[in-house]
């Protein structure tokens, strides 16, 4: 038993998938199907069995992912911390999230942290999706994750940090730009800006709207929420967003934010695979941006 068995064997549960696994380690299907026989010969205990699309851990299997994929977790950390020790590091802290997550929920924790640890290295990874942070966290290529909170992942601890309620934004000369809220016999006027298809935040949207009845006509879907709302000031549709920490309308003279107070607010946070596992820079990193966004939420005391 070798720990590139084990570390296959974990990837390979997780995703379902001899062939993506092998695409992943850059080796043949062959190969990844060898190292899991031979940990099954070991053990004498079949670990995976074929189902009609891929492959999934047997009870047995899942007793061994459970122990393996956090002992690899915790060898892989200690692992890096002797590598910033043998450079002369003081740490690294490597955070993965979406593309504009950095300017509107991290900046001014960023320079914060930057300022009372000027030799950590920060490593900054983009997705376009959670799904894609949380793949990054099983990887083991970051250390945090900033996502929308979701249902429970199995191997992953997560933590809401803001809850953001969902606005509507809009020209400043449309002719709903004067309302105080929108309801929700008012989406059938919406010229809708839709948000990434493969986003958690549009799958939330469009769960609320369907089970309020409610649908907005769309001809525009965006790749960003900073998309959205630039479309939306320059008067080519309606964007309904999170309101994002830092959005003031003084400084967009042409934006109106308009809430929606019948849409459960969006929840976003830090995800780790385990938080006992994590070096004490990433922990006071995530824990300087938290600070932060709770300051700007709850405003000068």
């Amino acid at each position: 038993m070798t720990l590139d068995d084990l570390r296959a064997f974990v990837a390979v549960c997780d995703t379902g998938s001899l062939s993506a696994v092998a695409r992943d380690l850059g080796c043949t299907q062959s190969a990844v199907s060898q190292r899991v026989k031979r940990l099954e010969q070991e053990l004498g205990i079949a670990l995976l069995e074929r189902q009609p699309r891929g492959v999934a851990a047997t009870q047995a299997g899942w007793i061994l992912h459970r122990a393996a994929a956090e002992g690899l977790s915790g060898l892989d950390h200690a692992l890096r911390r002797l590598r910033d020790l043998r450079r002369g590091e003081v740490g690294t802290v490597r955070v993965t999230t979406g593309a504009t997550s950095v300017r509107h929920f991290m900046a001014a924790g960023v320079v914060d942290f930057r300022r009372r640890h000027p030799l950590v290295s920060l490593e900054f990874q983009t997705e376009n999706s959670s799904r894609g942070c949380l793949k990054a966290l099983a990887d083991n290529s970051a250390d945090l994750a900033w996502i929308t909170i979701r249902e429970p992942v199995r191997g992953v601890e997560q933590r809401t940090v803001v809850e953001l309620p969902w606005v509507l934004a809009v020209r400043a000369d449309d002719p709903l730009a004067e309302r105080a809220a929108i309801g929700p016999e008012e989406f059938a006027a919406i010229r809708h800006i839709r948000l990434p298809e493969n986003s958690l935040s549009r799958l939330r949207l469009d769960e609320h709207l369907t089970r309020r009845g409610t649908e907005a006509v769309s001809t525009t879907s965006v790749a960003d929420w900073d998309t959205a709302i630039l479309l939306a000031e320059l008067g080519l549709g309606h964007a309904v967003v999170p309101a994002l920490p830092g959005w003031r309308e003084p400084d967009r003279l042409d934006l109106r934010l308009i809430p929606i107070p019948w849409l459960p607010p969006l929840a976003a946070g830090w995800a780790v695979r385990r938080w006992e596992a994590l070096s004490p820079v990433a922990i006071e990193f995530a824990e300087t941006v938290t600070a932060d966004l709770v300051r700007r939420a709850t405003g000068p005391s």
